[in-house]
């Protein structure tokens, strides 16, 4: 009997059904980050056990719309653009974690499959959604352009209902695109025990870093942000006490594996 092939589910005889390609994975993409305070109590009741609150600024958070291209190294997904193409909204808050400060997503939302079970092997809560933002351009009137007054807006949806909107307008160019993403990131890879019994099978502390990182120039503006209360999403619990800032930048980066930082808790027998 053949051995089944394929990095995930479903292992098929060629691998070629599987919902993920093999790694290393490249991204180029645009980000729309806006960062805001909360009160720190809403950012420290979403962090696991062994995970603390960052002395400095603990109550930000950034909720980041990205519009990306990916593909596998064969490349071949970007002559089949429905297998490349994604968006995603992630809500980032920051901890400590043995002396070093994490980035982490609490939440995160996409708009395809594939994006979705990649997110779960690297650690990612990620959910389906609709998700919408506009996009620059370089030539006529239907889009704004990368320069001062650009005016931008973004949305998330979930099971019809809208959950977040955004308005973004450049003032002008910035160092930085903020500073709630700029650590290296902590995420959980969890799965409860098929017996249903509390226990879990994994649930471990993980961290990726990209690598051939490339980064556009960023463009700073004024930004507006709400959040609806929905019966299936919590970002209300993280109503806004004061605006940050909004950044608008492109990025490209590739990943393969990560490291472990803390092995399966209660590990099963």
């Amino acid at each position: 009997m053949a051995e089944l092939q394929g990095f995930m589910y479903p292992r098929t005889p060629t691998g070629r059904g599987s919902i993920l390609p093999d790694p290393p994975w490249h991204y180029s993409g645009e980000m729309l980050t806006v960062e805001f305070r909360t009160d720190p109590a809403n950012v420290a009741e979403l962090l696991p056990d062994g995970l603390e609150l960052c002395e400095e600024d603990p109550g930000a958070v950034a909720i980041i719309w990205a519009d990306w291209q990916s593909c596998s190294n064969n490349f071949d997904e970007l002559l089949d653009p429905v297998r490349s193409q994604y968006k995603e909204v992630f809500v980032v808050i920051r901890c400590a974690y043995e002396g070093q400060t994490w980035s982490r997503a609490a939440y995160i939302w996409v708009d395809k499959d594939y994006a979705m079970a990649r997110g779960h092997v690297q650690g990612y809560p990620k959910k389906m959604a609709e998700i919408g933002m506009t996009r620059p351009v370089t030539l006529g009137k239907a889009g704004p352009r990368l320069e001062v007054g650009g005016r931008f807006g973004a949305t998330l949806s979930t099971w019809g209902r809208r959950i977040a909107d955004a308005r973004f307008t450049i003032t002008g160019p910035a160092e930085t695109a903020g500073f709630v993403n700029g650590h290296p990131m902590l995420h959980s890879r969890q799965m409860p025990a098929i017996e249903m019994d509390g226990r879990e099978s994994l649930n471990e502390l993980v961290t990726m870093r990209g690598y051939d990182v490339e980064l556009g120039p960023v463009f700073a503006g004024e930004v507006e942000l709400d959040l609806f209360d929905t019966p299936t999403e919590e970002l209300t619990r993280l109503q806004p006490l004061e605006m940050i800032g909004g950044f608008y930048r492109q990025v490209a980066n590739s990943m393969h594996g990560g490291t472990t930082v803390r092995a399966t808790q209660n590990p099963l027998a």
